[in-house]
């Protein structure tokens, strides 16, 4: 798909819920710094799902930013994505636009869903990528200069591996994938583990091992689970950046965090994200994609800084982050299938001219759908008695988590299904949007 612009443009995104005036700063300096280092088009984009009050105070940091040249900001709060989407989709004429309205913008929280938000807007602005943050993360500082991840996201992105080779610190790729362009651009987090469940290992840390365990295949040997547990949800770990070292290869994903990436439009706009809702997890999709098909990436280490918000300290946080880790452990009966197929596709992921074929992707779904949910009855069960083994608040999410367990399992595998369905309908969606343009939902 062919940009329909002659200026090179990208997309820098802020998809948010929560109060995050300093991030907005921030986004604001790194969009600065793109513009200015790269002479690129920035549009600053922020998806704010937010009260009405915290949408005040971030309209007011967004109005201070300091004017830019090529730097264009976008504040859309939902009833503008709304109005976005559906325009888009009324022109896409898909066969059940209420149903993708509501996969696109659905009333739950969505990390999949608001970032393929993202990926529509900025193909309505002629974008040639979107660069995602997250309004929990910082940059981290050196000499006094915050380190800006798309540093690295403009040097390669989008280049074929070979001409993006000299930008890198080292490339390791198999003969004959130099000639495909660089399609992610990626690091991970320094700080906070990005999945709230650290207290777990505090409290009994086999409880904990036999809780992360549960996101692995479960054909997988102890060894295997015991690597996986080991890496899960650390980043890369506390040391900070001293000085830049990237690699030009196949990402690996578990080395990447979707706080800090960047895709090429040639990925985004054949195949979007899990809309699932209330589902930590539901947005790495594509950087799984990216690997199996063999398109060549960038790792870097401008790692971003986590931190834990305060609302994730709550009661009510607790509740909400347990459940969504919940969900993403069920959605990894389905998942695991499919990522083993594609494994296994490896080239057949690719058309002719070597993009990626949503079709493929959608027939693995649909086919993992009707897989036995025996295995995500174990699961629950496993978590169950974890849980109570910890006591206190974690047996009384126990409780809650049983009283939904057929809610659950049923959700777990219409997730699937929905992803499918977005797929299928993802190219005109996508034809759509460019057609549609951002127009009355400008900021």
């Amino acid at each position: 798909m062919n940009r329909q612009t002659s200026t090179d443009r990208i997309c820098l995104a802020l998809p948010t819920n929560r109060a995050c005036t300093d991030a907005i700063v921030g986004l604001g300096e790194e969009a600065a710094y793109a513009a200015r280092t790269f002479g690129t088009e920035v549009h600053l984009l922020i998806l704010d799902s937010c009260d009405e009050t915290t949408r005040a105070e971030h309209a007011r940091v967004v109005a201070g930013l300091p004017a830019t040249p090529n730097v264009i900001v976008h504040h859309l709060d939902e009833a503008r994505q709304r109005d976005f989407l559906r325009r888009a989709i009324q022109r896409s004429d898909v066969a059940v636009p209420k149903r993708l309205l509501g996969l696109m913008l659905p009333a739950a929280l969505s990390y999949g869903a608001c970032t393929n938000r993202a990926f529509l807007i900025a193909s309505a602005l002629g974008c040639r990528s979107v660069h995602r943050r997250d309004s929990d993360c910082t940059y981290q500082v050196l000499d006094g200069e915050q380190v800006f991840p798309i540093h690295h996201e403009l040097s390669s992105l989008g280049k074929p591996a070979a001409e993006a080779s000299p930008a890198v610190t080292e490339t390791v790729l198999a003969a004959g994938q130099d000639h495909r362009p660089v399609s992610m651009v990626g690091a991970s987090f320094i700080g906070e583990p990005s999945v709230d469940i650290a207290e777990i290992e505090q409290l009994d840390p086999g409880v904990y091992h036999d809780v992360v365990s549960l996101w692995a295949p479960t054909e997988w040997s102890d060894e295997q689970k015991e690597q996986l547990v080991e890496e899960s949800f650390k980043g890369a770990g506390t040391t900070p950046f001293t000085a830049d070292h990237s690699t030009l290869t196949l990402v690996d994903p578990m080395r990447v965090d979707m706080s800090n990436i960047a895709f090429d439009h040639d990925v985004y706009e054949r195949v979007p994200l899990p809309p699932a809702t209330d589902t930590i997890g539901s947005d790495y999709f594509l950087i799984h994609l990216v690997h199996d098909a063999a398109l060549p990436g960038v790792l870097h280490n401008r790692h971003v800084e986590n931190f834990y918000t305060p609302f994730r300290r709550t009661d009510a946080g607790f509740r909400a982050y347990q459940m969504r880790f919940v969900k993403f452990l069920l959605s990894m009966l389905y998942f695991n299938d499919v990522y083993e197929r594609m494994g296994a596709a490896g080239a057949a992921l690719l058309d002719e001219r070597e993009h990626v074929r949503g079709d493929v992707i959608a027939g693995f779904l649909r086919d993992s759908a009707a897989l036995d949910r025996a295995e995500n009855i174990w699961r629950l069960d496993r978590v169950s008695t974890s849980y109570r083994k910890l006591g206190g608040r974690y047996a009384t999410f126990a409780d809650r988590m049983d009283a939904r367990r057929d809610q659950l399992l049923d959700e777990a595998r219409r997730d699937t299904e929905d992803f499918a369905l977005l797929i299928d309908a993802w190219p005109a969606l996508v034809r759509a949007a460019r057609e549609t343009g951002l127009g009355s939902a400008d900021a």
